[in-house]
């Protein structure tokens, strides 16, 4: 099944976690990574290689996952999650997955070729992202009027300003009180940054290109999300996997990745 090579990156990205779940000191253990990323996914990652962002990305979102245990839980850009099968969800949570309708059939015929099962309600939603997506949703079940835990993952990156406003706007009027939302950025100065440039010439000749980032991320969600944003180098600190230095937030012109939270502001949102 051919998909597009934005939708292609998923495979390469489950690639990434199945070399991360084969690690002793792995960061979490995603046993249906190595069949999702296919011939295809061990193809990019043998020639573009891995990045530490993915696992400890991966991670930060897990933990949120697991903490708030969310009844409704909304994959945007789900890719080739596994979310929904390894986090032990109660039977009880339902957990929608957007992505193009092509690279979820690829994603269901590699799952059922293995026999998985999801612990809770998973329900693929076939959508275009950047197109009107809210009809296919709500169609699907999904209830406005109950709190939902948004992920947003790796998906910013592809679109531009306009494109990541509509997407904010749109899960913001589709969100009740007690919402959260998880989202990843990148830093303006990241796709400005002569060291980055060879890296984003080969995604833009593979016609995946990195298009958008934002360094200051709180001012896309803010007022109406109540925002917490974290550095993927401090988080990787952290978890003692970042494999140089933390860069300070506030550090003028550094590369960055952002991690951020947000929590719907009840009362200006």
């Amino acid at each position: 099944m051919m998909i597009d090579p934005v939708a292609g990156t998923a495979q390469w990205t489950a690639a990434m976690r199945a070399e991360e779940s084969a690690r002793p000191d792995r960061l979490f253990d995603d046993p249906l990574a190595a069949v999702l990323a296919g011939d295809a996914g061990r193809r990019l990652l043998a020639q573009d290689g891995s990045a530490p962002a993915i696992a400890i990305r991966t991670r930060f979102f897990d933990e949120f996952v697991v903490n708030r245990a969310p009844a409704q839980f909304v994959l945007v850009a789900a890719g080739m999650d596994t979310r929904a099968y390894r986090l032990g969800l109660p039977s009880d949570t339902v957990v929608y997955e957007l992505d193009r309708p092509e690279l979820l059939r690829l994603k269901g015929d590699l799952l059922d070729s293995v026999g998985a099962a999801p612990s809770c309600d998973r329900r693929p939603v076939g959508a275009d992202l950047v197109g009107d997506w809210t009809s296919a949703l709500l169609d699907a079940g999904f209830n406005p009027r109950l709190p939902t835990l948004w992920s947003v993952e790796g998906l910013t990156y592809y679109l531009d300003l306009a494109g990541v406003s509509r997407l904010i706007e749109r899960i913001t009027e589709l969100s009740a009180p007690g919402s959260d939302l998880l989202v990843d950025f990148l830093s303006r100065s990241l796709l400005d940054s002569p060291t980055r440039r060879e890296w984003l010439a080969r995604l833009a000749e593979r016609g995946s290109p990195w298009c958008f980032g934002a360094d200051r991320p709180e001012d896309l969600l803010e007022p109406a999300w109540l925002t917490s944003v974290s550095t993927l180098s401090s988080v990787g600190r952290s978890l003692g996997r970042w494999p140089d230095s933390d860069i300070p937030r506030e550090t003028s012109g550094a590369p960055q990745v952002f991690l951020v939270h947000g929590r719907l502001n009840s009362v200006d949102g």
